[in-house]
């Protein structure tokens, strides 16, 4: 193994890691390792930005552009508050808003699909009486499946497309992901719907216990001089009263000692999680109280529930520096995170991908805090601007569908539509660019000078001798069967774009060394990238699911596991049927 293999391949597993462990932002990640690649000489620094005008991040960066106009077009609403009044029963919900994710994701990426669809499948869940628990993890699942069956239903499929193209001057068509994508989407949809009802039975309005399954939050209250609180010792408040205590604060200086030992006396402030029933509980007792909000009793004021999404700008940020809120007058009154590290007091709570914000405050203001910081209000006590239906810029996206499944490029068909929907002032180019999930974007651009390496280093020949000492890759059926494995083995750990960037020039060297076609090999890496059901961290859709709907880790391995197994093994079949 040469320098240049070996520095690669360390650098590799360090950016994977450090993916994994999301402890850092992914672009800087995704930079550094840019950078490291060319400093062991692995490209030439004409190549190191070479990713950012490739063909693929601008087909992403396109459809992006054109997803947020297609989401403020809200086409679903009105169909939503029809289906409502015809009291469907709860599997049909679940089973037309999971199918709904499924197909928009077929044109647009994941993570725009699962945004379009969830307000749609809370509002009917709302109004139907279904516990949300049963409706968010469907429709983040539908939206991941959806993505196997079109050129541009996820970054990885553009990309093994991108990767087929170099290696034999033609990449896929349009719908050539559906051969194995549509059976395994439509099988997986409805296996999850079948079981999502039997694994989470539980209404949201569940028993307030410690244990309790529905969603936990962080506040911080101040016990008043009626408390019953008063005089209980914080390690009797799981027990006695639901919460788990992590500072009492009085007199604004932290109280030290033993949780035995620390009674609660009034005025205090208690920095304490739980069930979001148990503090609206406690709260009726006088038990824990909010300060007064100083738009109490303003005639607009609301409560609202948003989720950090993974292109907001307060990713990373901490509750007292979320000047979009303040100058509003918009209070952050409690925090649901997906792993709490908390340290000091409640406005030093640092936000992540996921989070869900309770904001009071007068509603017009929360809606303009929620639009500028890219959060998305989960329920529709925040109305949008009134605004007409238009069939435009659903009939110009169908047209750049349509030339990119008659051959045209996606990149070039897309510009056009960006440009048409400018042009009538559906979309201005300016704020839409300013808006974009650019995180992902620079991730995307970054890793493509490094995954392009794996080949021109000799890498992905190393790999594949090793890999044929062990497994007979020549044949094909087994060397499609573990690229299938590799892909979705790494994909609940890392972003589906990074395993197909570097397990490409891995599957094209599996078709060489047994001399067949690459395109099956390419396509079980695009399938296997997208199947991504047994983590919260391995795909942003389920990220999202994770603090929306409550779930815990457990419950992904409990309700992915089956559909894993079946995805595998009926798209395994479909890829020998179709494409050997």
């Amino acid at each position: 193994m040469s320098f240049e293999q070996a520095s690669l391949l360390i650098l590799l597993l360090a950016m994977l890691i450090l993916f994994s462990l999301d402890r850092f932002r992914i672009e800087v990640v995704s930079i550094a390792g840019l950078l490291a690649g060319h400093a062991l000489g692995l490209y030439p620094a004409d190549q190191i930005f070479t990713g950012f005008a490739s063909p693929v991040v601008i087909t992403v960066v396109e459809i992006l552009l054109i997803v947020q106009v297609l989401a403020r077009a809200r086409l679903f609403d009105s169909l939503a508050a029809r289906f409502a009044a015809a009291r469907p029963s709860d599997f049909k919900v679940i089973a037309c808003t999971s199918s709904l994710a499924g197909f928009i994701s077929i044109f647009m990426n994941n993570i725009g699909a699962f945004a379009i669809t969830l307000p749609v499948a809370l509002r009917l869940g709302t109004a139907l009486m279904i516990p949300r628990r049963q409706l968010v993890m469907p429709v983040s699942f539908a939206a991941l499946l959806g993505g196997l069956v079109s050129l541009i239903g996820t970054p990885a499929n553009l990309l093994v497309s991108d990767a087929l193209a170099k290696a034999t001057g033609a990449g896929f068509h349009f719908f050539d992901f559906a051969y194995v994508g549509l059976p395994v989407a439509v099988a997986g949809i409805l296996l999850v719907t079948l079981r999502i009802q039997r694994l989470f039975p539980e209404p949201d309005e569940a028993p307030p216990t410690v244990s309790s399954a529905v969603r936990r939050i962080v506040v911080e209250r101040r016990v008043p001089h009626v408390s019953p609180l008063i005089g209980v010792r914080l390690s009797e408040c799981p027990s006695r009263f639901g919460v788990k205590p992590h500072a009492l604060i009085r007199s604004d200086n932290f109280v030290f000692g033993p949780l035995d030992q620390s009674a609660i006396e009034p005025g205090d402030v208690l920095l304490a999680e739980g069930a979001d029933a148990v503090f609206a509980g406690l709260a009726a007792a006088q038990a824990l109280i909010a300060d007064d909000h100083p738009h109490g009793l303003h005639p607009d004021f609301t409560r609202v529930e948003s989720v950090v999404m993974p292109e907001s700008t307060l990713v990373g940020s901490r509750i007292r520096s979320l000047e979009v809120f303040h100058n509003r007058g918009v209070l952050v009154t409690a925090l649901s995170m997906r792993a709490p590290r908390i340290e000091g007091r409640f406005i030093d709570l640092q936000l992540s991908i996921g989070d869900i914000l309770t904001l009071e405050g007068p509603r017009m203001a929360i809606t303009e805090a929620l639009e500028e910081s890219e959060c998305l209000p989960l329920a529709p006590t925040v109305p949008a601007e009134p605004a007409l239906f238009s069939w435009q810029p659903f009939a110009l996206f169908a047209c750049g569908v349509a030339a990119s499944a008659a051959g045209l490029r996606p990149d070039i068909a897309f510009a056009c539509v960006v440009l048409v929907l400018a042009l009538l002032n559906h979309l201005n180019i300016r704020q839409a660019m300013a808006d974009l999930n650019w995180p992902i974007i620079i991730m995307l651009a970054a890793m493509i000078p490094i995954g392009q390496a794996v080949a021109t280093t000799g890498a992905a020949e190393t790999i594949a001798g090793w890999l044929s000492l062990v497994v007979p890759i020549a044949h094909p059926l087994i060397g499609i069967a573990l690229i299938l494995f590799l892909a979705m083995a790494l994909t609940p750990f890392v972003n589906n774009a990074t395993v197909a960037i570097v397990l490409s020039p891995i599957a094209l060297e599996f078709a060489r060394a047994g001399q067949h076609a690459p395109n099956a090999y390419l396509i079980a890496v695009a399938a296997g990238a997208s199947l991504d059901f047994l983590t919260p961290f391995g795909h942003h859709n389920n990220t999202l699911a994770m603090g929306i709907g409550g779930y815990r880790f457990a419950d992904f391995l409990r309700a992915g596991w089956p559909l894993a197994v079946t995805s595998y093994g009926l798209a395994l079949f479909l890829l020998a049927l179709f494409w050997l």
